[in-house]
């Protein structure tokens, strides 16, 4: 079957004509796959207002052709249709690997898509390899709570299909000298699925919606013991230009919101500087930070997972740590 079916595909998405950065996050982990397959990697569009520059950022980014299929009919995500596109360039065109991205729209498009074309999908993976021996895509997820790591493949039916959470990996550096291609295919109209239409669209607060695209978080656990200390986390994220984080247990407690959270069940986050005051460092809340350019953890108990992943360690009560570091961070800006 392998031999029918080839090329890496990732699915791009953009809002309002703009790419979102989890298409280049996506380029990154199809590189590495259709590398090792010998295979093109190619990143598929379904939209509307996206200009020939931001097609061709995806090249730079380590595509070898983008399939752009633009209607205003597509701009906005509505499943039943975009599946329908989906499948139809599929069975036209037979890709052996599915990627997207675990953001609302992938993982209603995905698992819509892999149960009409009767295929496998594993969501939320943290790791992608390629079989060399079968040329299976081996799809590596947190199982049972995050206690262990299960490692998932389809080795009857193609094409292999996954999700991968926004964040957990670096974009490529951009090489505007990359040679690709971009092919414009022109929308069926009996693909637009006409039972359902977007009526409004509601934007979340934007204290919540951008903890993702934060450079710098500030995160509690259980170590900030009630929900008046998380002010303190708010002073500091206010003078490090960045956004308040939380693990689960905190937001369990009601301490912080749900949007909040970080880790395996919340947000998957990768920025510049990622501060974890009091939190231990469970395998689930890892799982959503590990991959911050700069760690920083302040932990009473030095044994404690956080600073396994941590690039700056600081054993000792948070309740003396941040006081001093507001302190002096205000020192700075006076």
């Amino acid at each position: 079957m392998s031999d029918k079916f080839t090329n890496v595909w990732t699915i791009a998405e953009a809002f309002e004509g703009k790419l979102k950065p989890v298409s280049f996050e996506l380029l990154a982990r199809g590189r590495s796959l259709a590398d090792a397959c010998g295979e093109q990697l190619v990143s598929v569009l379904i939209g509307a207002k996206v200009g020939d520059a931001e097609l061709n950022s995806l090249i730079s980014h380590g595509a070898d052709l983008v399939i752009s299929v633009q209607d205003p009919a597509l701009e906005a995500f509505i499943v039943e249709t975009y599946s329908n596109v989906l499948l139809d360039l599929v069975e036209q065109r037979k890709p052996n690997i599915i990627l997207a991205a675990a953001t609302n729209n992938g993982r209603t498009l995905m698992p819509h898509a892999a149960m009409r074309l009767h295929t496998g999908l594993t969501a939320d993976c943290t790791d992608l390899q390629i079989d060399l021996a079968t040329g299976d895509l081996l799809q590596t997820r947190p199982a049972i709570g995050g206690n262990i790591l299960a490692t998932i493949k389809t080795p009857n039916h193609r094409p292999q299909m996954a999700t991968v959470r926004p964040r957990s990996t670096q974009p490529l550096p951009e090489d505007p000298s990359r040679v690709g291609k971009i092919e414009q295919v022109q929308l069926k109209p009996e693909l637009l699925d006409k039972r359902v239409m977007r009526l409004s669209f509601k934007a979340e607060a934007a204290d919540e919606s951008n903890l993702q695209d934060s450079d710098v978080i500030v995160a509690g656990g259980r170590g900030m013991k009630k929900a008046d200390n998380f002010v303190q986390l708010h002073d500091l994220a206010r003078l490090l230009g960045g956004k308040v984080g939380a693990s689960r247990d905190a937001v369990d407690r009601g301490w912080a919101r749900y949007p909040q959270q970080i880790g395996l069940s919340g947000k998957t986050v990768l920025p510049k500087l990622y501060i974890a005051m009091g939190i231990s460092g469970a395998i689930q809340h890892l799982a959503g930070m590990k991959t911050s350019e700069t760690i920083v953890a302040v932990n009473t108990d030095p044994n404690a997972a956080i600073f396994q992943v941590a690039d700056f360690g600081i054993v000792g009560d948070a309740f003396q740590v941040l006081p001093e570091l507001i302190s002096r961070l205000e020192e700075r800006k006076s």
